[in-house]
């Protein structure tokens, strides 16, 4: 046996003349055990024992997982995961995980990941061909991952996090014009679901917002519209999903404009039709927009539906959700402040709502330059009159 230094443990060749060492570390659920390491030198077996020594010596336990990502991704999505991400996020990160970063890094031990690794997945993922907010999505996604087993301490270290994630130029954002608008609510005014597309236009709601939308969450008395739920179909036959808003700010109160208010009337007089010829078909959930037989809108069928009409109009196609960018384009033109705009999109921040549509905010921006002139002009002429 080779005489040790002082911290290497219990470090010796063996006969085939691999060298190995021992010592004690520190397991996940708090107890102790020794732990055996192997190398081709002396010189490798001493590093991973000081390594060791110097987790247990800061209270870090040494991972005993034998996981690859691939298997702790799998463990965090069924077990972590559901008890901290809303269904329709947990459903979108597994999606990544499964097309992205499984196939790039997925085989690797999930405490050996390295930045090099990371490194290697953005490269790999974009690759593929995708966006570059895919890449930074799969990134994302890792590394809140790779926190959670930080927390459970399978590894000591978030590699992620160490890393920075591809920046990628934001696509412009180009709404609907008021003429656009127009020409698409000519089209939708005799379609069933033609208050649902008011109401988008109208008040900035998500899609899975509008499709979530109980008769009770409306006070036609206050003009007010509660946002409380979202419904939305998830990935791997977990079907449509009722849950919680985007996020705090999400669950909001909205002030309906008359506009919608007169749709709702309408469309609330039509649904009772629909209710009464449906008669013991009829499948009663309080949701204000319904098939013709009460049950959910599917969300693909909506957006098939919202094509068609866009094709009729002879409009400019765009994205569901760019309805929502209309509404916000809107009441830019109407000089409403940053702050009411994002208090009624549900944003979390204002930086989220002056990033988002700083290029359709020209009238603010004018303003600013407007008032500067004053103030300039107003100082000009105090010290014209000292």
């Amino acid at each position: 046996m080779s005489k040790r230094a002082n911290g290497e443990g219990s470090i010796y060749q063996r006969k085939d003349g691999r060298w190995t060492g021992a010592t004690y570390v520190i397991r996940p659920d708090g107890g102790r055990e020794r732990r055996q390491v192997y190398g081709t030198t002396r010189g490798a077996v001493a590093a991973k024992i000081a390594d060791l020594i110097s987790k247990t010596a800061n209270g870090v336990p040494a991972s005993t997982s034998d996981w690859t990502v691939e298997g702790y991704a799998a463990h965090w999505l069924a077990n972590i995961a559901p008890g901290a991400l809303r269904p329709a996020t947990r459903s979108n990160y597994a999606w990544i995980m499964r097309k992205y970063i499984v196939p790039a890094v997925g085989k690797r031990k999930l405490d050996k990941l390295t930045p090099a690794h990371v490194r290697e997945m953005h490269t790999k993922v974009s690759a593929t061909g995708v966006s570059d907010r895919t890449v930074q999505l799969s990134h994302a996604v890792l590394r809140t991952m790779l926190s959670e087993a930080v927390r459970e301490q399978y590894v000591s270290r978030n590699v992620a996090s160490l890393v920075r994630a591809p920046r990628g130029e934001r696509a412009e954002i180009v709404p609907w014009s008021l003429a656009d608008v127009e020409a698409f609510v000519r089209a939708a005014k005799d379609h069933r679901l033609s208050a649902l597309f008011t109401l988008a236009y109208s008040t900035g709601l998500r899609r899975g917002e509008l499709l979530g939308l109980r008769w009770q969450d409306l006070d036609f008395d206050r003009r007010l519209l509660h946002v409380r739920q979202t419904l939305q179909r998830l990935g791997r036959d977990e079907g449509l999903v009722l849950g919680p808003p985007k996020s705090m700010r999400s669950r909001r109160s909205i002030p309906l404009p008359a506009v919608a208010v007169d749709a709702l009337t309408i469309h609330r007089e039509e649904q009772l039709v629909e209710r009464s010829a449906a008669r013991e078909g009829w499948v009663e959930n309080d949701f204000v927009f319904t098939t013709t037989i009460g049950t959910s809108i599917e969300p693909s069928n909506l957006l098939r539906t919202f094509n068609a009409l866009t094709v009729k109009a002879g409009v400019r196609r765009i994205r569901f959700h760019d309805l929502r960018h209309t509404f916000a384009s809107l009441m830019f033109s109407q000089n409403v402040p940053p702050r009411v705009v994002m208090d009624v999109l549900g944003h979390s921040t204002l930086a989220i709502t002056t990033d988002l549509y700083a290029h359709i905010m020209p009238s603010a921006l004018v303003d600013a330059a407007t008032a500067m002139d004053s103030l300039h002009v107003s100082s000009l002429r105090e010290e014209a009159s000292s």
